[in-house]
């Protein structure tokens, strides 16, 4: 008999609520004032399916997207019906003539960039204010005006938006005003997900909330309580009961101060639970929160479920979503929220 139709690859479960993402477009859609509030869907909506988020997020009323890659626009097109798509990482040479069959606009980064796209169509342009990463250049600006006075939409990107009383913040956005006023006819865009916290005056015609839709507010503290978008839960695959002094896992790196129980939980690294976690890592169940002990396997770990008698070889166990909040587990796993949802979530997907 083929099991294949109903045997998932891994065990690991995650189940995504596309109504909380569009809930939370709509949060920031509020905070948002008059200024347009896009949808970033890049990544595969942060590991969680950009086409059914994208189709959420247009049936909420999102009217601009942006994506990474051409790549990805052309999965996100046939979703989102005659909204504009921006692509963040422009055009290159091989694929350039090839926006136009899903009626993507791409996001010009440099002079080479602007070259290549004239003649072609509407684009926005990033300048860069300070980050190093993707963008123009400061030094290049007057020469850009000269070659493409038509831009749609400039944008830049702030580097420490997360900490709201940093000192570049204020730094990049004067330089912002400055350099887009070279493109008068175009809508001005700086702030995404923890640019759009900061206040009113970094939202200018456009906000660009990426990871804010999918549960994080991406600030260093005081961030806001967003609707969890996935769960992910995985069983229990056995029960131990360790006496004090035996250790735990590869390496015995983490010995039982006391007579402990053990659950033994079908989920690891291969599912994207970051072997990094070991010390920091932990799940939920029945509301009671049972700390990682020792290392991540590959598709293993070990809870400490002492302070969980009822529970039994079976039960699922969460770590991430209601009782296992996004910012929390990426505190938890000394790394950002970003890549939570990307590699946890977005593995935990395809292995369903």
């Amino acid at each position: 008999m083929d099991h294949t139709a109903f045997s998932p690859r891994r065990l690991a479960r995650i189940s995504i609520d596309y109504e909380a993402i569009a809930e939370n477009w709509r949060w920031f859609a509020r905070r948002a004032g008059a200024a347009e509030c896009a949808a970033v869907v890049k990544a595969d909506a942060y590991g969680l399916g950009a086409a059914e988020a994208a189709r959420a997020l247009y049936a909420a009323g999102a009217h601009t997207f942006f994506t990474a890659t051409l790549g990805e626009a052309e999965r996100v097109r046939p979703h989102i019906g005659e909204a504009v798509l921006y692509v963040f990482n422009g055009p290159r040479a091989d694929d350039a003539a090839h926006f136009a069959a899903c009626d993507a606009r791409p996001v010009l980064n440099s002079l080479a960039q602007i070259a290549l796209w004239r003649g072609r169509g509407s684009a926005a342009l990033h300048i860069d204010t300070g980050m190093n990463r993707l963008g123009l250049p400061l030094t290049d600006l007057a020469e850009a005006a000269t070659l493409s006075p038509d831009m749609t939409l400039v944008m830049s990107h702030l580097a420490c938006a997360s900490t709201r009383k940093h000192e570049m913040n204020a730094r990049q956005r004067a330089l912002f005003v400055e350099a887009a006023s070279a493109f008068p006819r175009a809508r001005r865009s700086l702030a995404a997900t923890s640019g759009a916290l900061l206040g009113h005056e970094y939202a200018f015609d456009m906000i660009r909330p990426g990871i804010g839709l999918y549960g994080s507010g991406a600030m260093d503290e005081g961030n806001p309580i967003l609707s969890p978008a996935a769960r992910i839960e995985a069983p229990i695959v056995q029960i131990r009961d360790v006496a004090a002094g035996e250790s735990f896992g590869y390496g015995a790196t983490q010995r039982a101060q006391a007579p402990m129980r053990a659950a033994i939980v079908a989920l690891g690294y291969a599912d994207g639970f970051l072997r990094g976690a070991a010390g920091r890592g932990y799940g939920v169940l029945g509301g009671v929160q049972l700390p990682l002990l020792g290392r991540v396997s590959m598709d293993l770990l070990i809870l400490d479920a002492s302070a969980a008698p009822e529970a039994a070889v079976g039960d699922y166990v969460e770590f991430l979503g209601h009782a296992a909040r996004l910012d929390d587990v990426a505190a938890a796993f000394g790394t950002a929220p970003y890549e939570v949802l990307t590699t946890f979530a977005g593995a935990v997907r395809r292995g369903s």
